[in-house]
């Protein structure tokens, strides 16, 4: 039994059971990585999957028990390799980290900006996707750190932490009616066409279910997972924006209104995510502990 054996697995189980896709994830080709397979279940004396001709169905119940133990000698040699060089390099490597699009614009920039100035031989990298590949980015060891509003509370890999709450806000363009209505309703919201993220970003979820709960289905105009993008087209008379409220700057917007909601909608929650049982080098644990120093409620 050896590593490249156990990622072959572990590897197999991520993608489905596709050999094609995992072989691509792991450099090799296809017939070399069911070869690790048999061989493993070889060594093993069990099969690890159920085969239907040459393609993989499914895990066997020992496939099951064998790649929870897996996972966590891969995670355990990761770790070494992680504590081993912080004292090999000292204050020198890489910062991983994944983001929806607001994460990234809007709430790290100045904690990066921060880390950058106590640790500048530090290299940066930033993911970004959607919330449910965020959560993948972590629980995969692609990222270190995850930062997204839904999906990494609900992930069993991740360990997370709440860093500030927010709610969404309403933008239109200087000039139109609702900027000069002071605080209106959702009733007078929904009776205007809509600007504002796809389902899975930034607490849609919510958003709709707010709606409905009064009775209310109002017209979506357009659905966008970048905050920029649906300010620009706000700013085009497309609809009136439903955006985060830290997407909205009232020196860098100009040309847009924020109008306030009598009835704010349900407040969000995002948070940092790492996964289980990593162990942080120095420099990982310094960036926690500024993001978690800057956490608090906003709005």
């Amino acid at each position: 039994m050896n590593f490249q054996q156990l990622r072959a697995l572990r590897e197999t189980a991520r993608r489905d059971l596709n050999l094609t896709n995992a072989a691509q994830i792991l450099h090799t080709s296809q017939p070399a990585l069911s070869k690790q397979i048999r061989e493993l279940e070889d060594e093993l004396g069990v099969a690890l999957f159920v085969r239907r001709g040459k393609k993989l169905a499914a895990m066997t119940e020992a496939g099951v028990r064998v790649l929870e133990i897996a996972n966590r000698l891969l995670g355990d040699a990761q770790n070494i390799r992680r504590v081993s060089a912080e004292f090999a390099n000292g204050e020198t490597g890489t910062l991983t980290i994944a983001a929806t699009h607001t994460q990234a614009r809007y709430a790290l920039p100045r904690r990066l900006a921060r880390f950058r100035a106590e640790f500048p031989r530090i290299r940066l990298r930033l993911h970004q996707g959607n919330p449910h590949e965020v959560a993948e980015f972590v629980a995969h060891g692609d990222a270190t750190f995850g930062f997204a509003t839904e999906s990494l509370a609900d992930h069993p890999g991740l360990i997370t932490h709440a860093i500030y709450t927010w709610r969404h806000c309403v933008v239109v363009p200087d000039g139109h009616p609702l900027s000069r209505s002071g605080a209106i309703g959702l009733r007078t919201l929904a009776a205007h066409p809509i600007v504002t993220y796809t389902p899975e970003f930034a607490g849609r979820r919510k958003v709709d279910q707010a709606f409905v709960a009064s009775g209310l289905h109002p017209e979506i105009a357009l659905e966008a997972i970048d905050s920029d993008v649906i300010k620009e087209y706000v700013s085009l008379g497309v609809g009136v924006g439903l955006i985060a409220e830290i997407a909205y700057d009232i020196a860098r917007d100009t040309g847009l209104v924020r109008v306030e909601l009598d009835e704010p909608l349900p407040a969000n929650v995002a948070r940092v995510a790492t996964r289980a049982g990593v162990a942080l080098r120095g420099f990982e644990r310094r960036f926690l502990a500024l993001v978690l120093e800057a956490s608090g409620p906003r709005g």
